[in-house]
């Protein structure tokens, strides 16, 4: 099952998704669920890095960008240019816009509008479907 029903870089069928993920990151990448609020550790991860899309990789937000928002998920005020996708969301008898990974489909979380400067977008991320790399200290000759 995609996001929706536009082809992405990356297609899987759900068993190929189910052996390359876990099973809690195949529930929200493609299944659209929700990590529980407090639980991923990458909520007060702070160190400088790159955030990825769990499901195949692409780079998604830089650390920059992230900040706390009290929510008990991962959550910045932008994503990479061209990182992220966003469809309407009317699951939960509300609105809301959900956010997806551009390349493959997979479900990352919501973005709202009551984030900081300078954009005031708040992308509420499921810590599940990101992978952190942090940056590489730089190396002196």
């Amino acid at each position: 099952m995609g996001t929706s029903k536009k082809d992405f870089e990356i297609e899987k069928s759900d068993g190929e998704w189910r052996e390359s993920l876990s099973p809690e990151q195949f529930h929200v990448l493609r299944k659209h669920g929700t990590e529980r609020a407090f639980t991923s550790p990458l909520d007060k991860k702070y160190e400088s890095g790159t955030y990825l899309c769990a499901g195949c990789g692409q780079e998604l937000f830089n650390s920059e960008t992230k900040f706390n928002s009290g929510t008990g998920w991962p959550s910045f005020y932008a994503p990479m240019e061209g990182a992220t996708e966003t469809t309407v969301d009317r699951s939960l008898f509300m609105t809301r816009v959900e956010v997806h990974c551009s390349r493959c489909g997979g479900h990352l979380g919501h973005v709202f509008e009551d984030g900081p400067k300078p954009t005031g977008q708040r992308y509420c991320m499921n810590g599940v479907a990101l992978e952190f790399i942090p940056d590489s200290p730089t190396k002196e000759s």
